[in-house]
């Protein structure tokens, strides 16, 4: 029998799917990323329940929705009442650490966070509120602020935040220590802004980019904002830079691995990958996310763990961040805190064929709803159009279904289950959803 495991998850920040060859994607190699799957378990359809970086890290973190949390939207603080996976493994014995952005905290930038608001996460001397710096350096400034941050100057191998937040990972996770450790690493990237330290600056080639079919789109939905994609070389620009802050993750990620399996705990260790949610790039001449389309929503999900997760695990089921708490605690074995709305997904990591409800609910904010099942994804958005697109057939998303008379039953359906979802958890959303 393993000892109690320790948890290491590396968070990111708008990173889509695409981006992983575990997930299909050819532009980069991510080898290190994609032996978490090989080696443990990979989720095809991990949904955020909702794509804003503030909201959707504490649906994560929480397991509880953004209306009952209290961060509904960016720079608003997590409610202090709140219990995060971290604390429910402190209260459990474990050290916790955490490192990189945060932005749970309001809204000062980089805004390092007091103590009494780390929410579980002791050490976190290096847990910043916000922003996206490309070069970080420690100083010798006592209790003032312990790094620079610096916008306009790009780091080295050393002072690029993925890179400086990595070893500052490591040097926790390789201390001699009685406890087993809880350590979250929040790495900015990669968000924008489109540059990367080099070599990755220029490992892609911009002419290389595959550009979105949809980049061009006409006829949308009247909530979507006009064009926000630039043109079609620039756009390529920024997708290669994209690329090469992908592939300064995976690098990162084989150097904790390393140091993991150097100090001989690798094993013992439940290492989580994942996202708060995904990048446009383009999509129906979209950028970043806060829109109802799928890109935003789905994000990679990759643990690895060989005590119970069986090599190879491939989980086509539905399931979405707000189940990470109570899913990670009960593979821990330990109780749920019993607040969470999420559900309980860890048998599925184990391999077992259990009864799971193959559904996600989209919770935007209180004037968007929807929810994702294995073939359709149908949202509203108040006093605008409602959406209805074919998962399976129709992966751009763009033939709207929603009009379609053959699907009025399926939607009405859908549309009353959403609502009594909503109802359910006491949703702002739930009075207009109910007249629909």
């Amino acid at each position: 029998m393993a000892d109690t495991p320790n948890l290491l998850v590396i968070h990111t920040d708008e990173q889509s799917c695409w981006t992983l060859s575990a997930y299909g994607g050819t532009l980069v190699e991510t080898p290190h990323i994609d032996s978490l799957a090989s080696e443990g378990a990979i989720l095809t359809n991990f949904m955020v329940n909702v794509a804003v970086c503030t909201p959707s890290r504490g649906v994560f973190l929480t397991g509880r929705y953004e209306h009952v949390h209290g961060a509904y939207r960016n720079n608003i603080p997590l409610n202090r009442d709140e219990i995060t996976f971290a604390q429910a493994l402190k209260d459990r014995g474990y050290d916790t650490g955490y490192a990189g952005k945060w932005h749970l905290d309001g809204p000062p930038r980089p805004g390092w966070v007091h103590p009494e608001r780390t929410m579980g996460f002791d050490d976190a001397e290096y847990m910043f509120n916000r922003g996206h710096w490309k070069k970080i350096e420690d100083t010798d400034m006592g209790d003032v602020q312990p790094t620079v941050f610096n916008y306009r100057t790009m780091g080295d191998e050393k002072t690029y935040p993925t890179d400086w937040l990595t070893e500052k990972t490591n040097e926790f996770m390789t201390r001699d220590r009685e406890n087993p450790f809880c350590f979250m690493l929040s790495i900015p990237d990669p968000h924008p802004p489109f540059t990367v330290r080099p070599p990755y600056d220029t490992m892609y080639d911009p002419a290389d980019m595959p550009l979105p079919d949809t980049r061009n789109e006409e006829n949308q939905p009247s909530w979507v904002p006009n064009r926000q994609a630039p043109e079609d070389e620039i756009l390529r620009k920024h997708m290669a830079q994209y690329c090469g802050m992908v592939k300064v993750i995976d690098d990162c990620v084989g150097k904790m691995l390393d140091a993991l399996r150097e100090k001989g705990i690798l094993d013992n260790t439940i290492v989580v990958f994942t996202s708060d949610h995904g990048e446009y790039l383009g999509e129906h001449g979209l950028m970043g996310k806060n829109q109802l389309y799928e890109t935003a929503y789905r994000v990679p999900m990759l643990i690895r763990w060989p005590e119970k997760i069986p090599a190879g695990t491939r989980i086509d089921r539905l399931v979405g961040s707000v189940d990470f708490m109570p899913t990670i605690l009960t593979l821990m074995g330990f109780e749920p805190c019993g607040r969470e709305h999420g559900r309980d997904a860890s048998a599925l990591l184990r391999g077992e064929e259990i009864e799971w409800d193959d559904i996600c609910y989209i919770h935007h904010d209180p004037n968007r709803a929807g929810v994702f099942t294995p073939n359709y994804e149908l949202a509203y958005v108040k006093d605008h159009d409602a959406i209805l697109f074919d998962r399976q057939n129709d992966p751009d998303q763009v033939n709207n279904l929603f009009d379609a008379p053959e699907h009025r039953e399926m939607i009405a359906t859908m549309t009353a289950d959403l609502a009594a979802h909503h109802a359910s958890v006491n949703s702002p959303s739930a009075e207009w959803l109910r007249e629909l």
